[in-house]
C-alpha cells in the first residue's frame, strides 16, 4: 500500500485511483493496515436474481483507523441509527481515521473553516492564498482566528450529533458541560448551544473591539471582523484573548464573520434565527434544471426567522434572486451573500446520449475491425479483479454496444452485452470471486476485492460504481427484463442507493453519500482526514455516475432517478467548469500558474494526481471516461483549448500515454484538430485502459462530421443533444419509452423519435424562442449604433474594443452601443429579453464579449432596468460564433414597466482579453428581442 503526502507532510493518505500505483511526484511513504478483522458467519441477502452478504469475506477489512483498528461511526446516541454521510466536507467528525485525534481534521465550510478540539470549535476565515509544492498547489489553509466553546470545556472527543444536506452539528461533553455548534456551507454564522458554563470565545491574538453593545460585541482578529451575540441581558467581558458572557437561564449564543464592520447591523438582525436544517429540491423540466436551496430556522429570541447565506460562484452565476453587496473570499472565488433563507438556480440541462449519433464520417468496415479487436480479445476484462478495474472494463465494453448496433453489427452488439451481463451477474451474486458486502454500522455496500481504500476508508464508491450503473443502463436499453427488480435490477439499485441515494428517509443508506449539494460536486475520501479537507480528483468519474443515473432511470422508466442524474450532472458540470478548469479565470489565485487542477481540495486545488506528475494524466483524469455524458465539457470551448495547450506546454509536446482521451477531449472544442492527430497516429498507439480504438475512432470522426456539441441549445428530453458545424445544427435524441415522442429543443426545433430508438436530423418546425428576424418587438443591430425594425440594408461588422488585459466582467468598458428611442409597449407576461449575435475573435486568444441590455422606460435618460448577461468566451479560430441570451443573466438591476417613448440600449464589450473582436450587423443573426407587446 502507498501513503501519499500531497504537498504538505500534514496531509495523510488517500489513494484515490486509477492506473498502476506508482509515486505521486511530491512525496510517498509506506504504511501498513494491520491485521484484518475476523469475519463472523455470513448471511446471504437475496436481491432479485442476485444477492449480497452481511459480513465481509474472510481476510478483508472494513473501515479502519490508519493503524488498521476497526472503527465505527463517531456519533451521539441521538444519531446512532441514522446513516452517516461519509465522503462529506465534515466527515472526520464521524470517521476517526487517526487514533490520536478523536475530534476532527480541518473542515472547510466556506467562507468559514473549522476544526474541533477538546475546548470547542476553532473558527477561521482564510483570505490570503498560499502557493506551495513547487507551485503545484494553492490553498486557503485553515488557521484559527478564534475558538468558541464554554468556560472549562475539556471534552475527550467530538461527535456528530445531527446533520442535513449541507449543515452539521458537532457535540462535546466532558461530564459537567455539553456543547453543540451548528455549522455549514455558505453560513457566516456559528450557532452555539451549551450547558454547564459561560459562553467563551478565545482569540488567536488580542482582539481589537470595534463595537461593544452589551450582548453584541464586534471584534477584529487577524484582520477579520467578527460579531459575537449573547442572549439579551448578557454582557461580553474581554480579558486579553479570552471573551466570556454569562448565559443566565439561556443556552444559546452565536457568532458571525462579517464582510465589513458596517455590516454589523444587518447581521445582528439574524443573530438569534438559528439554522436547524438545510435542504435542496430539484426539478428537471423542459430542458432546464432548477434547484432551490433552503434553510430551516428557529427563533431563539424574537420572531425573526430569516437568515443570511453566501452563494458559491457556480450558484450565483445561475440565480436571478436578489443578492446583497456583501461578499466573502473563498478557494472557489468570490461568494455573494443573499438575505433570505432560500434561493433558486436554473441551468440548461446538459443532455446525455447512449452514444454519438451515426454519421457519414465513420467508415463501417474500419469501425467493424476495431470492434472485433475488443469483442474477440482473449480477455476482454484485461485481468481485472477488483471493483475499480472491473468497472473500467465494463465501461469500455458498454461504450461499444450502441456503436455496434448503430452500424448493424448486431452479433457483436449481443456478444458485448453477454460479456457485460456475465461479469455483472458474477459480482451481483454472493460467494463468488467478486461480491458485495453490506456493513450495518456504516450503512454501506462495499465490493470485494476492494481497491484504493474503497473498503478501509470508504473512498471512491461513486467512482467505482459509476461504471456498473452505466453498464447496467446500456444492458437495460436492450434487455429490460434483465433490469427488472425481480432479476438483476435490485442489485443495481443497491449500488445506486449506496453512492447516490435520492432518499433522506432510507434507513439502509445515507442521502447522496458522495455528492455535496451545496459545494456542487462530489468528494472522494470517505473520512475527510486531511489538513486540506476533503478532495476529489476525477470529477469526470463522478459525472459518469450521474450520466449512468440518467440512462438507467430512462431505460427502466424511473423518471425521478433520471431527473436526479440530470440535477447532479448539470450542477457538477458548472462546478467543474469553475473550480477544476477555471473557465472564467476568476477562481484560481493570480499567483497559481496553472489553467487547470487535477484535484480540488477543501482548501483549494492542486495541479497533480495521486499517482503521477505526468501532465497528460493530470489533465486526462478529469476527462475519463469519455461517454455520451461527457458532452457537457463542450460548453466552455475556450477553456478546453487552454487546457489542451497547457498540457502540451507542460508535457513538452502532444500527448503520448493518454493521447486517445485527450484527442476526444479536444474534439469537443475543435474536432478538426483532434481528427488531424488521430489521422497522424494511423492507429499506432496503445489505448488508455478504459478506452478502445473503436470508440475513439467513432467519437472523433462523428464530431468532425457533425461539429462540436452545441451547449447553448437543450432538449426537453434529458437523453438528447445538439451539434453545430458551419452554422448547421444536428439534433439527436434517444427515446427509451414504449411509444414515439417528439423532442422539442430550446431553439424551437423538434425531432420525432420512434419508441426505443435513436433519431438524428436537422430538426423541424419553427416558433423559435430565440429572436426571429425583426418584427414589432425585435430589433436588428445596424452599424452606426442603431437598433431598428427595418430589415433592409447591407450586412456589416463592427469592432468590439479590447479589454486591455483587465477583467471587465460585469462592467461595460469602451462598449459598442446600439440604441433605439421613442419605443412604446406593455410588458408581455412571461417573456424575457432575448438576443442572437454572431461574434468572431479571429485568432485572438482569451477574448470574451459581454452584453448588457438596458431599458429607459420614459426616455428621460435614466435607465430603469439593466440586464447584464454572462460573457461568451470566443475561440481563437477565425469564423463566426453564435452568442445568445441562453448564456444566462449575470445580474439584473431595477424592474420593467410600460415603455412610454422609452429608450432601449444594447451594449457589447470585451470582458476579458487583450485584443479586439467583431460583431455582425445588419443580418437576421444580429437581433434583439424585448419582452414587450
Amino acid at each position: 500500500m502507498i501513503e501519499v503526502l500531497l504537498v504538505r507532510t500534514s496531509l495523510p493518505r488517500f489513494a484515490s485511483r486509477p492506473a498502476a500505483a506508482t509515486l505521486l511526484a511530491i512525496a510517498v511513504a509506506a504504511v501498513g493496515l494491520g491485521p484484518a478483522a475476523s469475519p463472523a458467519a455470513a448471511a446471504t441477502i437475496p436481491a432479485g436474481s442476485g444477492s449480497y452478504t452481511d459480513t465481509r469475506p474472510a481476510g478483508t477489512s472494513g473501515p479502519t483507523t490508519n493503524t488498521g483498528a476497526p472503527v465505527t461511526p463517531k456519533v451521539t446516541a441521538a444519531a446512532r441509527n441514522k446513516p452517516v454521510p461519509t465522503n462529506d466536507w465534515w466527515s472526520s467528525l464521524a470517521f476517526q481515521r487517526y487514533g490520536d485525534n478523536p475530534y476532527s481534521t480541518p473542515m472547510y465550510g466556506h467562507p468559514l473553516t473549522y476544526q474541533a478540539t477538546s475546548g470547542g470549535l476553532e473558527v477561521g476565515y482564510p483570505t490570503t492564498p498560499a502557493v506551495v509544492g513547487d507551485g503545484r498547489q494553492y490553498e486557503y489553509a485553515h488557521k484559527a482566528d478564534l475558538t468558541v466553546g464554554l468556560s472549562g470545556l475539556n471534552s475527550p472527543d467530538t461527535k456528530a450529533d445531527a446533520w442535513s444536506d449541507w449543515t452539521v452539528t458537532p457535540y462535546w461533553a466532558d461530564g459537567s458541560r455539553t456543547f453543540r455548534a451548528t455549522i455549514g456551507h455558505g453560513m457566516p454564522f456559528v450557532y452555539a448551544k451549551g450547558s454547564g458554563g459561560d459562553a467563551r470565545v478565545t482569540t488567536a491574538s488580542a482582539p481589537a473591539v470595534f463595537s461593544d453593545d452589551g450582548n453584541v460585541l464586534g471584534i477584529t482578529v487577524a484582520g477579520h471582523h467578527y460579531a459575537l451575540f449573547a442572549p439579551t441581558g448578557s454582557d461580553w467581558n474581554v480579558s486579553g484573548s479570552t471573551i466570556t458572557a454569562g448565559l443566565g437561564s439561556k443556552d444559546y449564543f452565536s457568532l458571525a464573520v462579517l464582510p465589513s464592520t458596517d455590516a454589523l447591523a444587518t447581521y445582528r438582525k439574524y443573530a438569534f434565527s438559528f439554522v436547524t436544517g438545510s435542504r435542496v429540491a430539484w426539478q428537471s423540466t423542459g430542458g432546464d434544471v432548477r434547484a432551490t436551496y433552503s434553510l430551516t430556522t428557529e427563533a431563539e429570541e424574537g420572531t425573526e426567522r430569516g437568515t443570511l447565506q453566501a452563494l458559491y460562484r457556480h450558484q450565483w452565476l445561475h440565480t436571478t434572486d436578489a443578492l446583497t453587496p456583501y461578499t466573502y473570499v473563498s478557494p472557489r472565488g468570490t461568494m455573494k451573500v443573499r438575505e433570505s433563507a432560500s434561493f433558486t438556480t436554473s441551468q440548461k440541462n446538459n443532455g446525455v446520449v447512449p452514444a454519438l449519433p451515426a454519421s457519414s464520417g465513420v467508415d463501417k468496415a474500419r469501425l467493424t475491425g476495431y470492434l472485433n479487436e475488443v469483442a474477440n480479445a482473449a480477455d476482454p476484462f484485461s485481468g481485472a479483479s477488483d471493483t475499480y478495474w472491473t468497472g473500467k472494463a465494463l465501461g469500455r465494453l458498454a461504450q461499444l454496444v450502441p456503436v455496434a448496433d448503430q452500424i448493424g453489427e448486431t452479433a457483436t452488439r449481443d456478444k458485448l452485452l453477454g460479456l457485460m451481463k456475465g461479469r455483472l451477474q458474477e459480482w451481483f451474486t454472493a460467494g463468488g470471486a467478486g461480491e458485495f458486502s453490506y456493513d450495518k454500522d456504516w450503512k454501506t455496500l462495499t465490493g470485494y476485492p476492494a481497491s484504493y481504500g474503497s473498503d478501509t476508508e470508504l473512498n471512491d464508491h461513486h467512482f467505482h460504481y459509476s461504471y456498473y450503473v452505466y453498464a447496467a443502463a446500456i444492458i437495460a436499453q436492450y434487455d429490460r427484463a434483465w433490469a427488472a427488480d425481480s432479476a438483476w435490477g435490485s442489485m443495481v439499485e443497491h449500488l445506486v442507493r449506496d453512492a447516490a441515494n435520492p432518499s433522506r428517509t432510507d434507513s439502509a443508506y445515507p442521502f447522496l453519500r458522495g455528492f455535496d449539494v451545496y459545494a456542487g460536486h462530489s468528494w472522494a475520501s470517505g473520512h475527510q482526514g486531511f489538513a486540506a479537507g476533503n478532495n476529489q480528483e476525477s470529477s469526470s468519474e463522478s459525472i459518469n455516475l450521474s450520466a449512468g443515473l440518467v440512462l438507467w432511470g430512462a431505460a427502466t422508466g424511473d423518471t425521478s432517478l433520471r431527473d436526479l442524474g440530470s440535477f447532479l450532472l448539470t450542477t457538477e458540470s458548472e462546478a467543474i467548469t469553475q473550480y477544476w478548469f477555471d473557465a472564467d479565470q476568476q477562481v484560481f489565485p493570480d499567483s497559481f500558474g496553472h489553467d487547470t487542477v487535477g484535484m480540488v481540495w477543501g482548501s483549494g486545488g492542486a495541479y497533480s494526481t495521486w499517482w503521477t506528475a505526468n501532465p497528460e494524466e493530470i489533465h486526462g483524469i478529469n476527462v475519463l471516461p469519455v461517454t455520451g455524458g461527457s458532452l457537457h465539457l463542450a460548453r466552455e470551448k475556450a477553456a478546453v483549448k487552454r487546457n489542451i495547450a497547457e498540457m502540451e506546454r507542460e508535457n513538452g509536446g502532444p500527448a503520448q500515454e493518454w493521447r486517445d482521451l485527450l484527442w476526444e477531449f479536444e474534439a469537443l472544442s475543435d474536432p478538426a484538430a483532434a481528427k488531424a492527430k488521430w489521422d497522424g497516429a494511423n492507429g499506432n498507439y496503445v489505448p488508455e485502459q478504459g478506452e478502445s480504438k473503436a470508440h475513439t475512432y467513432h467519437w472523433i470522426n462523428t464530431l468532425d462530421t457533425l461539429g462540436a456539441p452545441d451547449m447553448t441549445v437543450s432538449g426537453d428530453l434529458p437523453t438528447s443533444a445538439v451539434f453545430t458545424k458551419n452554422g448547421t445544427r444536428t439534433y439527436t435524441a434517444h427515446n427509451h419509452g414504449s411509444s414515439a415522442r417528439t423532442v422539442t429543443f430550446s431553439d424551437g426545433k423538434t425531432l420525432s423519435v420512434p419508441a426505443r430508438s435513436t433519431a438524428t436530423g436537422t430538426g423541424a418546425g419553427g416558433g423559435d424562442p430565440d429572436p426571429d428576424p425583426p418584427t414589432g418587438n425585435t430589433f436588428r443591430l445596424k452599424s452606426g449604433g442603431v437598433l431598428t425594425t427595418d430589415t433592409t440594408g447591407p450586412a456589416g461588422t463592427d469592432t468590439i474594443a479590447s479589454a486591455d488585459g483587465v477583467n471587465r466582467d460585469g462592467t461595460p468598458y469602451r462598449p459598442t452601443v446600439y440604441e433605439v428611442k421613442q419605443v412604446n409597449g406593455k410588458v408581455a407576461a412571461g417573456a424575457a429579453t432575448a438576443f442572437r449575435l454572431r461574434v468572431d475573435a479571429g485568432t485572438e486568444v482569451g477574448l470574451a464579449p459581454q452584453v448588457r441590455v438596458s431599458y429607459d422606460l420614459t426616455g428621460d435618460g435614466t435607465f430603469d432596468q439593466a440586464e447584464t448577461f454572462r460573457y461568451f468566451a470566443t475561440d481563437p479560430v477565425a469564423g463566426w460564433e453564435e452568442y445568445t441570451h441562453a448564456v444566462g443573466a449575470r445580474t439584473t438591476t431595477g424592474s420593467l414597466g410600460e415603455l412610454r417613448n422609452g429608450t432601449v440600449r444594447l451594449e457589447i464589450w470585451n470582458a476579458l482579453g487583450n485584443g479586439t473582436s467583431q460583431v455582425q450587423t445588419g443580418t437576421d443573426a444580429a437581433v434583439l428581442k424585448i419582452p414587450y407587446e
